[in-house]
């Protein structure tokens, strides 16, 4: 024991950790791994001088060989492997004709786990030292999420799985321990998927596979899953649906539900849609966690928000918030809600869904079924004595009546729209049948966004061509701060994608007395968009390209989600 204190003193010198102290092991957190979880230790540096210290090999990038793989996972299966932090990387052949396991490790001491190998693999084992942080990525990779669980749930069953298809999907689930391994599968599944900052969970049975896939910060990304995963298609399945009080036994028709879980504290609820496909029920699951919502969040460059906090100020009018499906606007209404929440006001919001709750402020769901609308219920709210509503979506002209109606009788009201600018929200109210004298005397402004991804912070690289690219998007003010590309291939902290995180870029139409009164004689876009110039508007792209000069995003990241000014 001393001569191993003594090498872990000695490796943190080398690697420039010689003012951490030692830590003593405890039955839940070795020493190695409580160094690591300082974050104060260059980890490569450390574990590359502990394996030359020991005499071990160390591997920077763990890659499993895929040609080894099928051999691999029967020699250490994923139940010993998950539960110590082992990763096959390859089997060699020896003098002989004898095979060797390689198995890499970020902790050495680890006697438990090799005695695990011990007992498991039969078969000669040679140890090697890796980062920790790119072995368990390597490892899920390999494996799949849940593999370990996925291996008990198959060890308790006498079927090669060729049959389950055919069998009724209320009785998959047939024994209690099986049961709560699928239960923990699909605990497990929610869980990583949470870890990722995922906000969509999409499960799809494809002829041959499960098919599970992530969508993190706007892009779909397939997760590895365990071989065979279709062999429990059904019982995942099946218990999603009971998790959502769904009717397991139907899956001719689409299903809607919730499920409201607490994973490390936190209060997560999910939104549950199934589809019924020709290879089964596909399952998405939209996670909407109860994050705390302000002004500062949402980045706004200042001008744009002193004028958005000019119009909150305002007793009445409607703002609308426009954009298409995932661009941000239920997390922009949520904000300016928050930033009117006091006790002096009464807020009642009517929304489909309701996706995340505010303390303070009474919100009501859309039940159709029953036909509680967003325009029955807006009648309601008005009979409630409310100072701010927010309607989820103008869908029809009915409930634009309403919301028009409450905002000319000294309401504030919030709501959103589906149109590609801000000018188009104009159009768009006329085009569903409001008179335009309304909008030009309700409306307040129209607000239109989009999100973009947010360049990684440990990976980004100054962009070349920076000057030529944002001249071509017709911006003339001065560049004077290095602007940034993602890197191709990023690195661990982004996921190897180059971006970590999305912001919203904005444009903002105020509705003023000139603008009001081109509406009422039923201007064109191109002469309201000219007044708008006047009144001070600033174009999306123009927004963007501030952040790309901020160095929050890139470029081509700015252009994929706006449209120059010739193509509106």
């Amino acid at each position: 024991m001393k001569n191993i204190r003594q090498a872990l003193v000695q490796c943190l010198e080398a690697s420039g950790g010689s003012g951490i102290p030692l830590p003593t092991a405890t039955p839940s957190s070795s020493v190695v791994n409580q160094l690591l979880d300082t974050g104060a230790l260059d980890e490569e540096s450390f574990l590359s001088q502990l394996a030359v210290r020991l005499g071990l090999g160390y591997v920077s990038v763990p890659l499993p060989d895929s040609a080894d793989a099928p051999e691999m996972k029967r020699l250490l299966p994923p139940r010993v492997a998950l539960k110590h932090r082992l990763l096959p990387l390859k089997i060699e052949e020896e003098e002989g004709g004898a095979r060797k396991l390689i198995i890499a490790a970020y902790d050495p001491f680890d006697l438990i786990g090799r005695q695990a190998v011990s007992r498991e693999v039969d078969a000669p084992v040679r140890w090697q030292i890796a980062p920790r942080k790119r072995l368990l990525n390597a490892m899920r990779d390999f494996y799949g999420v849940g593999a370990d669980t996925f291996e008990e749930i198959l060890k308790g069953r006498d079927v090669d799985g060729s049959d389950l298809e055919q069998r009724d999907e209320a009785n998959i689930i047939d024994a209690d321990d099986e049961e709560a391994s699928v239960v923990k599968f699909v605990n497990t599944v929610i869980r990583e998927a949470l870890e990722q900052q995922a906000t969509d969970i999409h499960v799809e049975p494809m002829e041959d596979k499960l098919r599970m896939r992530y969508r993190i910060d706007g892009r779909l990304r397939e997760v590895p899953v365990p071989e065979n995963i279709k062999q429990l298609q059904q019982s995942v399945i099946a218990r999603l649906k009971v998790m959502a009080k769904l009717d397991i036994a139907e899956r001719r028709l689409p299903q809607d539900g919730r499920i409201s879980l607490q994973i490390a504290g936190q209060l997560i609820d999910v939104r549950v849609a199934t589809i019924p496909s020709v290879e089964g029920e596909s399952i998405s699951l939209r996670l909407l966690g109860q994050e705390k919502f302000n002004l500062d969040k949402l980045r706004m460059e200042t001008d744009l928000r002193g004028e958005i906090e000019v119009l909150l100020k305002k007793p009445n009018g409607i703002i609308l918030v426009t954009g298409p499906t995932g661009s941000g606007k239920s997390t922009t209404l949520y904000t300016f809600l928050s930033q009117l929440n006091t006790e002096h006001r009464r807020i009642v919001t009517i929304e489909d869904p309701v996706e995340n709750k505010l303390p303070g402020v009474v919100q009501i769901a859309v039940r159709p079924e029953i036909e509680l609308t967003f325009a029955t219920g807006l009648r309601s709210i008005l009979r409630g004595d409310p100072n701010v509503v927010m309607v989820g979506e103008m869908r029809d002209l009915e409930t634009a009546e309403i919301a028009i109606r409450a905002a000319l009788t000294g309401h504030l009201v919030f709501s959103t729209l589906h149109t590609n600018n801000a000018i188009g929200g104009i159009m768009r109210l006329v085009d569903m049948g409001v008179e335009p004298f309304l909008v030009a005397t309700s409306v307040r402004a129209f607000i239109a966004q989009r999100l973009v991804r947010l360049l990684c912070n440990v990976c980004r690289e100054p962009e070349p061509d920076a000057e030529m690219k944002i001249r071509e998007l017709k911006y003339t003010g001065p560049i004077r701060t290095q602007v940034y590309r993602a890197k191709e291939g990023g690195c661990e902290a982004c996921r190897h994608t180059g971006y970590k995180g999305r912001m919203s870029i904005y444009e903002l139409v105020r509705l003023t007395p000139a603008m009001g009164e081109l509406i009422t004689h039923k201007a064109s876009s191109a002469q309201l968009m000219q007044q708008a110039y006047k009144d001070g508007y600033r174009p999306m792209r123009e927004y963007g390209v501030r952040k790309v000069l901020d160095g929050n995003t890139t470029i081509e990241e700015v252009i994929s989600v706006t449209v120059a000014e010739s193509e509106q």
